[in-house]
C-alpha cells in the first residue's frame, strides 16, 4: 500500500513539473488537490490502457526500435488530460508537440525519483 501511495506522489510531482515547464500544457485548476487527482487519473490510464496499447502497437515499437513507445506515452498523456477535463480537474494540451514534451517531462522526472525511492517501493 505504501508503494502505491509513493508512486502516486511521484506521479503528482512529475505532473506538477510538466505543468510548470511545458508551454501548452495548462491545468484547469492549480490546486494541490487537482494535481493529485490528475496524478491518479494518469496512473489509472497508465495501469489500465497503456499495457493494451503497448501490446497492440508492439510491431510499431519493434520496427522503430522503441521510439513507438514515446507515441504511446504521448497518447496516454493526452488521454489522461482529456479524462480529467471531463471530471473538472484535467489539463489542456495545445497540440501534439506539447503532449509529447509533457509526456517526456513526466517520464524524465518520475524515473529518477522512482529510482531513488526503489528500496521504499519494494517494502
Amino acid at each position: 500500500m505504501r508503494g502505491l501511495i509513493l508512486r502516486w506522489g511521484v506521479n503528482a510531482v512529475a505532473i506538477w513539473v510538466a505543468f510548470r515547464v511545458v508551454p501548452g500544457v495548462t491545468p484547469v485548476d492549480n490546486s494541490v488537490e487537482a494535481v493529485f487527482v490528475n496524478a491518479l487519473i494518469f496512473g489509472l490510464v497508465n495501469a489500465v490502457i497503456r499495457p493494451l496499447m503497448k501490446f497492440m502497437t508492439c510491431p510499431l515499437i519493434i520496427l522503430t526500435l522503441g521510439m513507438g513507445a514515446l507515441l504511446v506515452n504521448t497518447f496516454m498523456f493526452l488521454l489522461a488530460g482529456w479524462i480529467g477535463l471531463r471530471l473538472g480537474y484535467g489539463f489542456r494540451v495545445d497540440g501534439f508537440a506539447a503532449a509529447f514534451m509533457g509526456a517526456l517531462v513526466v517520464s524524465l522526472v518520475s524515473v529518477p525519483i522512482s529510482f531513488l525511492l526503489r528500496n521504499v517501493f519494494k517494502r
